[in-house]
């Protein structure tokens, strides 16, 4: 059942409801509940009907009383999501998934992910719903906001990071401590790989490019602990995921020896009926397959009438429910009294670094956000535009100028009113500026025009005598509490004026000509025009770039993103890359950096490598130069652990300390596969003093050098040419590392 259907807040006080008591009557107990406090559209809870985030643990409780009177008294594991932040009203929301791969800082990603965690606990939450194992490889697709990069090793650095901030423990048999929740990742696997971009669409991709890609994340969220994984809807070459014995008991359980709980997707185990006779059937697929626990499913209950039929053994049953309860006791569940007393409103403190509950102080998360939001933005060109000066008139223009809801991304809770700590793009410059030189015009919707006229000539009438016009464009996943819905929760009715977000997948990645018109327009007035695209997808920018003189591009910043984005237009702080790939034009896909080497020409009418590769960026001032001899290890020490060292220079000849993602590329050259054209093999974020030199040291181990064809990395001969620089192929002054052999060869010297 669904957690906001079960309890509700009447009179000051929690209520359980005659749902809650149906399904316990019907089960004797309630092993797990989702989204007690869940708020959004499709749950239709808001702030006037929801329940305050300082009482949330006596909404919890209630439930929790109930089941122990009438029930069975086993304590209930109580489910939230958090793709980007507790999804609750008061709930922090974070920068998406793209911005902070954007940022590529793992830290940073550990300590917002602890942040959450206690925000979470102290209000009664067990386990968080994180996303984080999708790879972004069609930019059509409208969950793109919800990956952390294209790129399986970027994705890979920071999900391990998310795991180890929320859960705070090591390894998978680590108790998680009542400052921390439980992760379920999702989604596994090979969702990003959708025919067409379509959401839940089947991955028709071999082995080798689902254990190089698509496991990878999952495989180091295993090894970082993770309490649990999210079997996706998408099938893998015909397969689902939720019946894939061979993914989810083969090869995370018996090859990478983890063992924690595998959840099917809302309604995923009733969405096998279509390769099932009957629901008994498919309940048996799934629990045989290694599904654990079910979200909402009907077919799921009939496990009863599936093993008195032999379609599945009793055994198989005990094994999921055994670890449902390692679980529960994993948390400390068993044999603590449920709390009567409500959590401590998180960040009460107002103490630099204190906690109330094991909650952040308040201030402290909001240093983080922040600063993450300033991580997530890409300057791609500045024009000689930018830093903009002081005492400027500018135009601030654009569907996306001021329209807070466009930077928060889908599954986000309605923001408090009053809202003190976001901004818009023009609220920050507005701020930064004086109202008096900052003009205003909105010019059109995302998807098309306004109805107003003359909304183009306001515009223009903007641009006109300004110094700097700043266009503010790009997408939203604003969902609306008039939107229709899907039975699980995804955009399935007209969301007009949505772009991005799950059931949001487009055909076209093109900015719609509508905004473009803004674009003409805003030049028509004469002014240099700063274009800033606020958006959860990868867009087609081509065009774009031939009307503008300085581009910023920036995945949905958070509720702080327009004063991340004014920062970077103002101070020059703009130090994100690009988490994945810009297609050249719509027709121009797939276009991930590290797509296969082609023996073809490409397109007679488009130039495929006018695209934006992953890692795209303007740091001005900044300069980095791979050093030394190129390294040799051989593979029988790669697999005990070693690594292969190299060392790149990095020079910043600004005024002014500059915090940069420093990555490393490479292309293999492995005997009888042809070469992916680049991947990323290692990322660090460092700080740069001005006028100075800083080496950064990298020792590249198993995961960078070995081959991940079978979904865990293994040390093969082999030679990778490696380099630091945007190149999309290797250049000159690259290194060729070596993994030898036992006679201390390569393939490549034989």
């Amino acid at each position: 059942m669904k957690g906001w259907e079960a309890v509700r807040w009447v009179d000051g006080a929690p209520r359980v409801t005659d749902v809650l008591r149906r399904e316990v009557d019907r089960w004797g107990g309630l092993g797990a509940l989702y989204g007690v406090l869940r708020a959004d559209p499709w749950s239709a809870v808001r702030w006037d009907n929801g329940i305050p985030p300082e009482r949330s643990a006596e909404a919890y409780a209630a439930v929790q009383d109930h089941v122990n009177t009438f029930g069975d008294g086993i304590p209930v594991l109580f489910v939230e999501e958090a793709p980007h932040g507790l999804m609750a009203l008061g709930g922090t929301t974070l920068p998406v998934n793209l911005a902070l791969g954007a940022g590529m800082d793992a830290e940073l990603t550990e300590e917002l992910a602890a942040a959450v965690a206690a925000e979470a606990r102290a209000r009664g939450t067990h386990v968080a719903l994180v996303s984080g194992l999708d790879v972004l490889r069609d930019p059509r697709w409208g969950r793109a906001e919800e990956c952390f990069s294209e790129d399986p090793a970027l994705a890979a650095l920071l999900v391990a990071a998310t795991v180890r901030g929320m859960q705070g423990t090591a390894s998978a048999s680590d108790p998680i401590d009542g400052t921390h929740v439980a992760v379920v990742a999702k989604h596994l696997a090979g969702q990003g790989a959708g025919i067409g971009g379509r959401n839940g669409s089947g991955a028709p991709i071999g082995r080798r490019e689902l254990g190089e890609i698509h496991l990878r994340p999952a495989h180091a969220a295993a090894r970082a602990g993770v309490a649990g994984f999210m079997a996706a809807y998408n099938d893998v070459d015909g397969v689902p995921c939720s019946a894939n014995e061979e993914l989810l008991t083969g090869t995370i359980r018996k090859q990478w020896g983890w063992d924690g709980l595998v959840m099917a997707d809302g309604t995923a185990i009733d969405r096998l009926r279509d390769s099932s006779p009957d629901p008994a059937f498919a309940a048996a697929l799934a629990l045989k397959a290694g599904v654990d626990l079910s979200l909402w499913d009907e077919a799921f209950t009939h496990i009863e009438p599936a093993i008195e039929r032999g379609l599945v053994d009793v055994a198989v049953l005990d094994r999921a429910v055994d670890r449902v309860l390692a679980l529960k006791r994993r948390l400390g569940l068993f044999g603590a009294p449920t709390p009567d007393q409500p959590a401590a409103s998180a960040g009460a403190s107002d103490a630099p670094g204190a906690t109330d509950g094991g909650a952040p102080a308040a201030r402290d998360l909001v240093e983080l956000v922040d600063r993450a939001a300033r991580q997530s933005v890409v300057l791609v060109d500045d024009g000689g535009l930018l830093p903009l000066r002081p005492g400027q008139t500018l135009a601030v223009v654009g569907p996306n100028a001021d329209d807070l809801d466009a930077q928060l991304g889908d599954y986000t809770p309605p923001r408090p009113a009053p809202d003190p700590g976001a901004s818009t793009v023009r609220s920050a410059l507005t701020a930064r500026f004086g109202a008096d030189h900052v003009r205003y015009a909105e010019g059109s919707r995302l998807r098309g025009p306004l109805e107003e006229t003359d909304a183009l000539d306001q515009v223009r009438a903007a641009s006109a005598g300004a110094d700097v016009c700043v266009v503010v464009l790009g997408g939203t996943s604003r969902r609306t509490y008039d939107d229709e819905f899907a039975d699980n929760g995804a955009v399935d009715g007209p969301a007009l004026d949505t772009t991005n977000g799950e059931g949001v997948d487009l055909a076209s990645v093109a900015l719609p000509q509508a905004q473009l018109d803004v674009v003409r327009a805003a030049r028509q007035g004469g002014s240099p025009v700063v274009a800033v695209v606020l958006d959860g997808r990868p867009r087609a920018l081509t065009e774009l770039r031939s009307l503008v003189d300085a581009l910023l591009v920036v995945p949905f910043p958070g509720p702080s993103g327009g004063e991340a984005v004014a920062a970077a237009l103002c101070d020059g702080t703009a130090s994100g890359r690009l988490p994945a790939t810009f297609p050249a034009a719509d027709s121009v896909m797939p276009v991930a950096h590290d797509e296969r080497m082609e023996t073809a020409r490409g397109y007679v009418d488009t130039d495929v490598l006018q695209r934006l590769p992953l890692g795209t960026a303007l740091l001005p001032g900044i300069t980095a130069r791979l050093t030394g001899e190129a390294p040799s290890v051989a593979a029988a020490a790669l697999a005990a652990g070693g690594t292969a060292q190299l060392t790149v220079e990095v020079t910043n000849a600004g005024t002014h300390p500059r915090s940069v993602p420093v990555p490393l590329y490479g292309r293999r050259h492995e005997p009888g596969v042809r070469p992916r054209r680049r991947q990323l093999l290692a990322v660090r974020r460092v700080t740069v003093a001005p006028g100075t030199t800083t080496e950064v040291g990298f020792g590249l181990g198993l995961d960078a050098l070995g081959s991940w064809a079978g979904g865990a990395p293994v040390a093969e001969p082999v030679t990778i040419s490696v380099w630091c620089t945007p190149e999309s192929d290797p250049p000159a002054h690259a290194l060729p590392v070596r993994v030898t052999d036992q006679n201390g060869a390569t393939p490549w010297e034989r």
